[in-house]
């Protein structure tokens, strides 16, 4: 019977990443605003030899949001700079271990001048590629140890995504405002839920930023927290995220890569927020808006180093201006009254400096303001602490290099369980 009801929900999800995947977007749907920041678009002001080759490594394939984001991309650049089928070599489903080595190797003896992967567990596995191939560029999402490396053809990306979720969380915030405005609930019970997958600083630095977008607005919501243990588990997430709304909870949010957490909440009828794309054809009467990191600008800047013969950042991290932090358009089915405009002028104040995230005036750590905080910024066996983050009066995130470092427990969120 659990086979049987497996295979079901495993069909139901990929049903439901149909809508989500499909190439355009739901930004045109009726019902779904503009986009809240603005598209930058690639700039092909450069020519790519015929003989070039690009190979990406997934850990999952495009049934996984996180891997679909990448994906679609991969097919944005391919369709800016004119390359071919032959020039574009992609992996799917390569697990983090040895099987990465395997694939970059292949690629490399395919004539690939410039390999990426996508998975924190590939680091190991690409720099020892690097190492054999020193005439190939290796470049890696959110790893973090090319800048202690030291190494020529190896490098990390990631971006400034904590200003995307920041903005998410103030389209939640709203949300829960109008729902107190209704009777709903009251201010005090203002609680979101969010669906982690490891208490990674990555997961705890989009969790924070989304929770305080939502403070901004909403003073008295605080946050429940589960954990998955996995990147990737529809039955996971979507059990994390029903347990959550049976605790009280009255928007979801998730930083897990199924659709089994959107999908509990729109047979719940719960408010959810998604993360890596719309799920809006899936999810019309709960779906609000989406923030993702696109990887596109990235892809585009490492093939220009590659053809153009200059180096490549070891660290390089994208944000709004690049294009690399994007919204979805916001269901205004859903969504609060007034939404889309609080996020564009957030978006403003983001790009003037006026906000910052990680503004130590809007948080405390058990009841105390910060002033000073060492980070795990130079990754070794035991993460010590390296590096003073707190300047100007603000958590500098991916600053001091790519991949997220912020690890604070900050008061008003609940972690129920811990998956590491």
């Amino acid at each position: 019977m659990k086979k049987v009801l497996a295979l079901l929900l495993a069909a139901l999800m990929l049903f439901s990443f149909a809508g989500c995947g499909k190439k355009g977007n739901d930004d045109d749907a009726l019902g779904m605003s503009e986009l809240p920041i603005a598209k930058v678009e690639l700039k092909a002001d450069f020519e790519v030899p015929d003989d070039f080759k690009i190979g990406f490594i997934c850990l999952h394939d495009e049934n996984s949001t996180y891997d679909l984001n990448f994906l679609n991309a991969v097919d944005a650049v391919q369709e800016a700079l004119g390359l071919k089928d032959e020039q574009v070599l992609v992996k799917t489903q390569v697990p983090e271990g040895d099987d990465c080595y395997i694939a970059a190797k292949d690629l490399v003896d395919q004539g690939c001048s410039v390999i990426f992967a996508n998975s924190f567990g590939h680091e190991d596995f690409m720099i020892r590629a690097a190492k054999e191939f020193p005439e190939v560029q290796f470049c890696h999402a959110t790893g973090t140890k090319a800048h202690t490396e030291g190494l020529k053809n190896y490098h990390n990306a990631f971006a400034s995504i904590y200003e995307g979720r920041y903005l998410a969380g103030i389209a939640a915030g709203m949300k829960l405002n109008e729902m107190i405005e209704a009777g709903k609930f009251e201010a005090k019970d203002a609680k979101i839920g969010y669906v982690g997958a490891f208490t990674y600083a990555e997961v705890i630095s989009g969790y924070t930023s989304f929770y305080l977008g939502a403070k901004s607005v909403c003073p008295t919501v605080t946050m429940d927290v589960q954990f998955t243990g996995s990147w990737y588990d529809a039955t996971e997430e979507k059990n994390a995220a029903e347990a959550l709304i049976a605790k009280g909870c009255k928007l979801i949010s998730q930083h897990a890569d199924s659709m089994g957490a959107p999908s509990a909440c729109e047979n719940a009828g719960i408010p959810n927020v998604s993360y890596n794309g719309s799920t809006y054809d899936s999810c019309p009467e709960t779906f609000i808006v989406s923030s993702r990191i696109d990887w596109a600008p990235y892809y585009e800047y490492i093939i220009k180093c590659a053809v153009k013969g200059e180096a490549i950042a070891a660290d390089w991290c994208g944000g709004i201006a690049e294009g690399s932090v994007v919204l979805t358009g916001i269901n205004l089915d859903v969504a609060a009254d007034g939404t889309l405009e609080a996020i564009k002028k957030a978006v403003d104040d983001l790009k003037a400096g006026t906000v910052k995230v990680f503004d130590t005036k809007n948080f405390t750590v058990e009841g105390k303001a910060l002033t000073t905080k060492l980070a795990d910024v130079d990754t070794d066996a035991a993460f010590t602490p390296d590096t003073e983050a707190i300047k100007d009066g603000a958590f500098e995130e991916s600053k001091h290099r790519s991949a997220p470092y912020f690890d604070l427990r900050i008061d008003g969120i609940t972690l129920l369980n811990e998956k590491f």
